[in-house]
């Protein structure tokens, strides 16, 4: 196993981290004892960065169980993440962490987020709540050691947050099937640049990207290398990259899991051959055959005065193309904070125009953001984002 320096903390962090959002579940929930296997497996290989969280249902409780009885605690880095959707309050801020101490079997956290942060205006409203003082009160207690959040707005949103706070840490989407979605590759310098790690989550896209490939793409990476996985191209481009801390990866299967480890024993910084770099870039041109908008993701066309996250909006839109519905769908919804009451989805869009007259392609933006809603927004979308905001109260 490889690893890198969290220079914040000087922890030795796996570049493979083991995401705990997709354990196997059967009819009663998730599948223990083959999580348990996976996991042991992972740990005696070297893996020693787990991520999960309170909304993940019952991961939390099924890491804390696997790691307790194992007495596994002190030899893993434990990450998980304060629901702050569903915080009104400091005193819930008490409430959700005490209930994840106690599910997952500890004193304290060796990395704790705030989950899902998609703009400065969110960070105030939980800085409003006291979250600050809330945060030093459990370092100065030594239940949280680094802190840290995870992110799906805008590049330009991420910049902001990182010069907000003294973050220790953060938490992007990112992989090699759009660079410039959301953080993207320059939130991801900035982090670096700032001496912050950087967890990367769906290196793959929700397996997307290993399983989902297109005959062309497929053909393209096998013409350079016949005996890597198309999971091993999507998580060698991220080891590639030295700003790269640990890379999350959900692994629920055995093979998978053995796939990832080999892949991640033989991978550093500047690896990638000149005939690897060309088959990466050939592959995103064949995504881009089946791109409906030519968006590059520059950001040139916020803010929009209606709050729609535009690049992401379309970053998603072509993906339902290129990926598929779900995954897509689970994009939009994140990006554009589609559970929140101030959202950033693509129904906002008033048709003003104002995005129009900067945008570099001469992208007809408001008329693409109709075609994003019919796509993005079926019938049942509306109803079912009321059902999830309703719960989060």
């Amino acid at each position: 196993m490889q690893y890198r320096l969290d220079l914040r903390s000087g922890n030795r962090l796996s570049i493979l981290g083991f995401g705990c959002m997709r354990f196997s579940r059967g009819v009663g929930g998730i599948d223990i004892q083959k999580a348990e296997r996976l996991i042991l497996r992972a740990i005696e290989a070297g893996v020693n960065y787990f991520d999960t969280a309170y909304l993940y249902a019952d991961s939390e409780t099924a890491l804390g169980t696997i790691l307790a009885r194992n007495n596994l605690r002190e030899k893993v880095y434990l990450a998980t993440k304060l629901p702050i959707s569903q915080c009104r309050s400091s005193a819930d801020f008490d409430r959700f962490f005490s209930a994840q101490l106690a599910a997952l079997h500890t004193d304290f956290f060796d990395y704790y987020l705030m989950h899902n942060i998609n703009s400065l205006a969110q960070w105030n409203e939980l800085c409003d709540l006291g979250i600050q003082a809330w945060i030093a009160a459990q370092r100065t207690a030594g239940k949280i050691k680094q802190i840290g959040f995870s992110f799906h707005g805008t590049r330009d949103e991420f910049a902001k947050l990182l010069d907000a706070y003294d973050w220790d840490f953060c938490q992007i989407q990112y992989n090699y099937s759009n660079e410039h979605y959301q953080a993207g590759v320059s939130g991801l310098k900035k982090a670096a640049a700032k001496g912050i790690p950087v967890i990367i989550m769906e290196p793959l896209l929700g397996g997307r990207l290993a399983n989902g490939l297109s005959q062309a793409a497929a053909h393209a990476f096998r013409t350079v290398n016949a005996d890597a996985s198309p999971a091993a191209w999507g998580l060698r481009w991220l080891w590639n990259q030295s700003e790269v801390t640990v890379v999350l990866s959900g692994m629920n299967e055995p093979a998978q899991l053995e796939d990832n480890l080999a892949v991640a024993d033989a991978s550093q910084a500047g690896m990638l051959t000149e005939d690897e770099r060309t088959a990466y870039h050939r592959v995103i041109e064949i995504f881009k055959t089946t791109d409906k908008v030519s968006c590059t993701g520059c950001s040139y066309c916020l803010p929009c005065p209606q709050g729609v996250n535009i690049p992401a909006c379309f970053a998603s839109y072509n993906a339902s193309y290129t990926h598929g519905r779900l995954a897509s769908l689970i994009m939009y919804i994140t990006s554009t904070a589609a559970t929140r009451e101030r959202n950033a989805l693509a129904s906002k869009c008033v048709h003003c125009g104002k995005c129009e007259q900067h945008c570099p392609q001469r992208i007809k933006i408001s008329r693409e953001l109709t075609a994003v809603k019919r796509r993005m927004e079926p019938f049942w979308f509306g109803w079912l984002m009321k059902r999830m905001r309703k719960r989060a109260k």
